[in-house]
């Protein structure tokens, strides 16, 4: 059997349930011995409860304190019946140790190192000024269970179990690290009376996931036109710059052409005498020949 590093009160969570509305529990820790205690605390049932603060250190013979938030729910539970469980690890650490100095590996249990490890369950209560109602036959009817439960709390006040223990085994990994109030999101929307259930977020999840995907594969698609476009302006480039080399040696082969002609128009005109200034003298000659040798 563990020593008692902590004693902690209430022994179980009460919380006034009622739709849509958030109700909360302070559980307060004493620390009677001389050591500095770290604790933390674990529920099976995370999304639905924050903690704040959920870590923390307790100096010697002094207390400390934390609230647990039950978020709104939408839907009541069977019988008013709730089988979440709160788990409160403590172990001894160094003087001058802070909350940012707490890892989980500090609660683990090795032998020689003093740990200690509380479960405490939750149960529900209606408000004494809003009982709960159930149809019957068309009429309404105050629950026998929640009766039952009122007159308990009032005999019981010292905080003594009233739902019997359910008869599961209990295992301290079922637990999960609570949530700190101070750094989940959905207080906020609870704070404004907004809470959502578990289903709900899930199909948010489900949705920002696909709208992911349908992001990303649009991202895609606009860097593959992106790159096609690119190819584009390239081939086109290179086809400019070859149809500007192909007018360039279209113009020197005109110029080429001209000067060729120019010069075998000049050759043509250099070479003798023309036919007919060949034939009048020729013609001139033979008269010539024949009067002076008749």
């Amino acid at each position: 059997m563990t020593t008692e590093l902590l004693e902690i009160e209430p022994h179980e969570l009460k919380f006034f349930f009622e739709l849509k509305k958030q109700s909360s529990c302070l559980v307060q820790l004493a620390n009677k011995s001389d050591q500095y205690v770290a604790f933390k605390v674990k529920t099976t049932s995370p999304k639905k409860y924050c903690v704040r603060p959920n870590i923390g250190i307790v100096k010697p013979n002094s207390r400390s304190d934390f609230t647990v938030t039950m978020q709104a729910q939408r839907l009541m539970p069977p019988g008013m019946e709730c089988k979440d469980k709160f788990l409160i690890q403590s172990t001894v650490v160094p003087s001058g140790t802070t909350e940012d100095d707490i890892t989980s590996d500090m609660f683990a249990k090795v032998d020689g190192k003093l740990t200690e490890e509380k479960k405490l369950r939750v149960v529900l209560t209606s408000p004494p000024s809003s009982p709960v109602l159930l149809p019957v036959n068309g009429d309404t009817k105050q629950d026998p269970s929640n009766e039952i439960h009122l007159q308990r709390d009032r005999v019981l006040p010292s905080g003594v179990e009233n739902i019997p223990p359910p008869t599961d085994a209990e295992d301290v990994k079922g637990f999960e690290t609570a949530q700190d109030m101070g750094q989940d999101r959905a207080i906020k929307n609870n704070v404004s009376g907004q809470a959502e259930n578990v289903d709900d977020i899930e199909a948010k999840d489900a949705l920002q996931l696909n709208l992911a995907k349908d992001s990303e594969e649009l991202k895609s698609r606009l860097n593959l036109m992106d790159s096609k476009l690119r190819e584009a302006e390239l081939v086109i480039k290179k086809l400019d710059e070859e149809r500007r080399v192909s007018t360039q040696e279209k113009d020197m082969l005109k110029h080429e052409l001209e000067v060729l002609k120019r010069r075998i128009n000049a050759k043509n005109v250099q070479l003798g005498f023309p036919l007919l200034y060949v034939c009048m003298v020729a013609l001139i000659s033979v008269a010539v020949g024949y009067y002076i040798h008749p």
